[in-house]
């Protein structure tokens, strides 16, 4: 009797194991899919949020009903009905008109942003230097980024690799470039360590396979020139919303993401209390910042560097740069000082821009090949994975 069980076992992980090979591995909705804001093509002022977005907010529950193509929203004692199609709100007893239907696309239901928020009395604010909108009630706090709508987020093609040259004054700087669209579905931003921990050090296309990177660039500062086998990293390092790295809270620049790809360039002094609100994903601290607002930005004394190669030297150089419409740019160039670096990054289309460590640390990786290869080993990385 016994040997027949093993044998139904021995059966049946053999059926499982043939499963696992013939279907496709995926992960849940949640946790592949991006939360946004979308803008009405001819009116921008019109905005759209999705209802499973807000689900939870603020002690906010959702329901859809699906025959009747009804969504409930329920907040307290205030109960909003819409229908999928239809110009109008019913807030308990009473029906509003408003200005744009509640739709259907790409799988998620999309509901008119401002007669919500005034039902639920948010604090809604627009966000240009992020191209995002945030919600507040009290102590709750709901940021999305915002795009057009009906354009085609699941572009084939959501990682451009280029070779180009900027003229900065009466020098020519060729540079490697990858564009990345961070609103593609199939995009999942990350933060690498070398070796899985804080203090190691590993080659780039080591650790860009290991993770199963599409794209890897080099982080941020460590010390690299010990003898020891710790070689710490400088500046703060979130990876999994989880703090990796502790930091002295200083100036400089600390580069930011959730689980929405939404990404920032915040200041070392305001990361604990971003930090603490808990929606940042990851992040790591490098700097100087280079261009604020689609304008040339830099106080590097400000920030707390004192290191002639960032103060007036010129060299191998990484930066990351955020475009308006959600793309992340990631750059490897040589010879350029830090103010060079910069015209460079604006020119690339950054309407954010920062530095990352550079020298011999400065990598660039881009499916399965080097484009710029790194002089040493590195600590830790900024990488694109396409699931």
């Amino acid at each position: 009797m016994t040997s027949k069980i093993h044998l139904k076992k021995s059966i049946l992980l053999v059926f499982i194991a043939f499963l696992c090979l013939i279907l496709p591995i995926s992960t849940s909705a949640a946790s592949t899919s991006k939360d946004m804001v979308l803008l009405d093509a001819k009116n921008n002022s019109l905005a759209y949020v999705p209802v499973r977005a807000i689900n939870g907010f603020d002690d906010v529950a959702v329901e859809w009903h699906a025959a009747e193509k009804k969504v409930d929203i329920v907040k307290g004692d205030v109960h909003l009905t819409m229908v999928l199609g239809k110009k109008s709100l019913q807030i308990n007893d009473q029906v509003k008109t408003i200005t744009g239907a509640p739709f259907r696309e790409a799988g998620a239901t999309y509901i008119p942003l401002q007669p919500v928020s005034e039902a639920l009395n948010w604090s809604v604010t627009w966000n240009k230097p992020t191209s995002s909108v945030s919600f507040k009630h009290g102590d709750n706090m709901l940021n999305l980024p915002f795009t057009g709508r009906g354009k085609d987020l699941t572009d084939t093609n959501p990682i451009v690799s280029e070779h180009k040259t900027f003229k900065i004054g009466s020098r020519s700087f060729p540079v490697q470039m990858v564009t990345v669209s961070l609103l593609h579905p199939k995009i999942q931003l990350d933060v690498a360590l070398a070796g899985d921990t804080v203090g190691k050090v590993e080659n780039l296309s080591g650790l860009a396979k290991r993770y199963q990177a599409k794209v890897a660039i080099n982080g941020t500062f460590f010390n690299a020139y010990t003898k020891d086998a710790y070689k710490a990293p400088y500046g703060y390092i979130v990876r999994g919303g989880e703090l990796k790295k502790k930091a002295s809270g200083d100036k400089r620049t600390i580069f930011t993401f959730d689980k929405n790809m939404l990404t920032e360039l915040i200041s070392g002094t305001d990361f604990t209390d971003r930090f603490d609100q808990g929606t940042i994903e990851g992040g790591l601290q490098a700097g100087p910042r280079l261009v604020v607002n689609g304008k040339v930005a830099i106080d590097v004394q400000g920030e707390g560097f004192r290191d002639p190669k960032i103060l007036t030297g010129g060299g191998a150089r990484s930066a990351l740069g955020i475009t308006q419409d959600h793309k992340l740019i990631l750059l490897t160039t040589g010879g350029a000082t830090i103010p060079q670096l910069a015209q460079i990054m604006k020119q690339a289309g950054a309407y954010q821009a920062m530095n990352l460590d550079g020298g011999a640390s400065s990598g660039l990786y881009y499916n399965g090949k080097y484009l710029t290869t790194p002089g040493r080993q590195i600590s830790n990385a900024i990488i694109i994975k396409y699931q």
